[in-house]
């Protein structure tokens, strides 16, 4: 393929990838500054992510996972999967809340552009050819599973996996250290996306590098090109040294919260039966109402619902014994995808021997960094990759059988046969992987907040409003009390039990003592709360001054002297 037909099918898939992103996610484009996909709770928190990761990079690159919500406790961005990998977009999305809204809606085309892109190059280094490629993206991409992941940045953000494997691939085939040492970047830039999908990455590299040894060792040790031997051993060492550093802040914060350790109960609530993997999300057009059965009656929610689709099924079979890769590769593939779906079942919380039938029990107790993952179905990431490399496969041997069913010795009518049966396959899979992408309207910024001093707390304080007081706070990162992530602190449930009867002497004084200079009260949130009448309570001789701008209630506390802000 001459440089200037690479060009263009590069161009072509690009634009291809994104309006196809911009099509299966509609009308989200026509409102990239006003709604948010899903709901308010993760993706706007994930929108703060890129904000302050941003603004960290800029202003303390050097404690960067010392962030302004959860004051004023250390390593508050490691709270959850932090999105370090997306810091140049975090450069524009730093500047307010509404910035940080359009970069999050842009990096969620991006996402999915990403992951049909790198799955389409991927095959095509395979040999599944252009439309085998397609065929690839859409299905790993859009596949029906990924409908119910539409809330979580981290989990749809996986295009790097098949990016990094693609230029790794094409690299050692062609003995390029460029391709090679990209490939191990490409890999360190989807674990800075957080240990949700790049811990499974990181240990699918090291088995594809076990594997490697065995077939080097079985061929009585061949000589290595030196050069490669060299970039290989870099891009590892930049890939480990990577991990280490995005560990170091989780390792911290799980020593000093052990309410952050995922216990095997917790594990096995979010681990999927088997019948998850015939289980469409609710958000599903095609399947929804079909598996709605299965859905309801195991209570299975967005983590737990794993359906790849019957399209990519059928591909994937015929493609599992077909001839487009070789054998090799097929037996390769047909057993990981059968792996990685055993291991997303997760674990079964009991005792004894009994507790290993599901294997994923051996990840949790064995290999490092499994014990702090609280979902085993995102492992259906690899089992789709998997699958939808096969069904690539199967969709070119359909293909050519359509072709060759057209006795007609006229090229134009071989060609219109081949052309519908490719539609009618991508078709298929998109039209299974079509769902209503909800779209909610983001709360805007209280007056009054980004000139209130700080540090703040907001009230009610719940946990499940932490992430809009982290998106507002996107307005200059003032240090707050409130946060939002993956556990919540032991330190905020006493908190709130303290904040009871606020505004009172007790409270206030423990307020004070923290290093509080202003809490803001919401009465529409406050609603069914403790503080619900908070406003109406009494605050003479209490050392704080009242006032309401724009219907939200705003406290002025003055300072104390006894106060020790714990350092960061």
């Amino acid at each position: 393929m001459t440089k200037r037909r690479y060009a263009r099918e590069a161009l072509l898939l690009l634009v291809g990838g994104v309006l196809l992103a911009v099509s299966m996610t509609w009308p989200l484009t026509h409102h990239l500054g006003s709604d948010i996909g899903e709901d308010t709770g993760d993706p706007l928190f994930q929108a703060w992510q890129v904000a302050w990761v941003g603004h960290g990079v800029l202003h303390q690159p050097l404690h960067l996972f010392q962030s302004n919500i959860f004051w004023p406790l250390s390593d508050s961005l490691a709270f959850s999967d932090a999105l370090v990998g997306y810091a140049p977009a975090g450069l524009l999305a730093q500047r307010g809340p509404h910035a940080a809204l359009v970069v999050y809606n842009v990096l969620f085309l991006f996402a999915y552009t990403v992951a049909f892109v790198g799955a389409y190059l991927l095959a095509r280094e395979l040999g599944a050819g252009k439309f085998g490629g397609v065929v690839v993206g859409a299905a790993f991409a859009y596949a029906p599973w990924r409908l119910g992941q539409n809330g979580h940045l981290q989990v749809i953000s996986s295009g790097g996996i098949p990016l990094a494997l693609f230029l790794l691939v094409r690299g050692y085939r062609r003995r390029s250290t460029p391709l090679v040492l990209g490939g191990w970047l490409v890999a360190g830039w989807q674990m800075t996306l957080g240990f949700t999908l790049g811990l499974q990455l990181a240990y699918l590299l090291a088995a594809l590098c076990l594997i490697a040894v065995v077939f080097w060792l079985k061929r009585a040790r061949p000589p290595l090109d030196r050069r490669l031997v060299c970039v290989t051993a870099i891009g590892v060492c930049f890939f480990a040294l990577l991990t280490a550093m995005q560990a170091l802040p989780y390792l911290r914060v799980i020593h000093a919260h052990p309410e952050a350790q995922r216990s095997p109960a917790q594990v096995a609530s979010f681990s999927p039966p088997l019948s998850g993997f015939v289980a469409a999300p609710h958000e599903s057009f095609t399947w929804a109402d079909a598996t709605a059965s299965v859905r309801d009656s195991h209570i299975l929610g967005p983590e737990q619902t794993l359906f790849p689709g019957a399209t990519i099924l059928v591909l994937a079979l015929i493609g599992l014994f077909g001839s487009v890769y070789s054998r090799r590769l097929r037996i390769g593939l047909g057993l990981g995808v059968a792996a990685c779906a055993i291991l997303s079942l997760g674990i079964r919380d009991v005792s004894g021997p009994a507790k290993y039938l599901t294997p994923y029990r051996l990840l949790y107790d064995f290999a490092p960094g499994w014990d702090g993952v609280r979902t085993p179905g995102r492992i259906n990431t690899l089992t789709s990759l998997g699958l939808a490399l096969l069904a690539g496969a199967g969709a070119c041997l359909v293909l050519d059988q359509s072709r060759r069913l057209v006795r007609s010795p006229n090229p134009t009518l071989k060609r219109a046969a081949g052309a519908g049966t490719a539609l009618v396959l991508v078709g298929a899979i998109l039209v299974e992987g079509v769902g209503p992408l909800p779209l909610a309207s983001v709360p805007p910024l209280p007056p009054g907040q980004q000139s209130a001093a700080a540090p703040q707390l907001q009230l009610p304080l719940s946990f499940d409003k932490g992430s809009r007081y982290a998106y507002w706070s996107i307005a200059g990162f003032p240090a707050i009390v409130n946060g939002y992530g993956a556990f919540e602190p032991t330190t905020l449930t006493q908190l709130e039990t303290t904040l009871a009867n606020f505004p009172d002497a007790a409270s206030v004084t423990a307020l004070r003592q923290l290093g509080v200079r202003t809490v803001l009260l919401h009465p529409g949130p406050a609603t069914g709360t403790v503080w619900q009448d908070a406003a109406n309570r009494p605050i003479s001789g209490l050392p704080l001054t009242r006032s309401t701008t724009g219907g939200v209630i705003v406290y002025h506390l003055a300072p104390s002297l006894s106060t020790t802000t714990p350092s960061k």
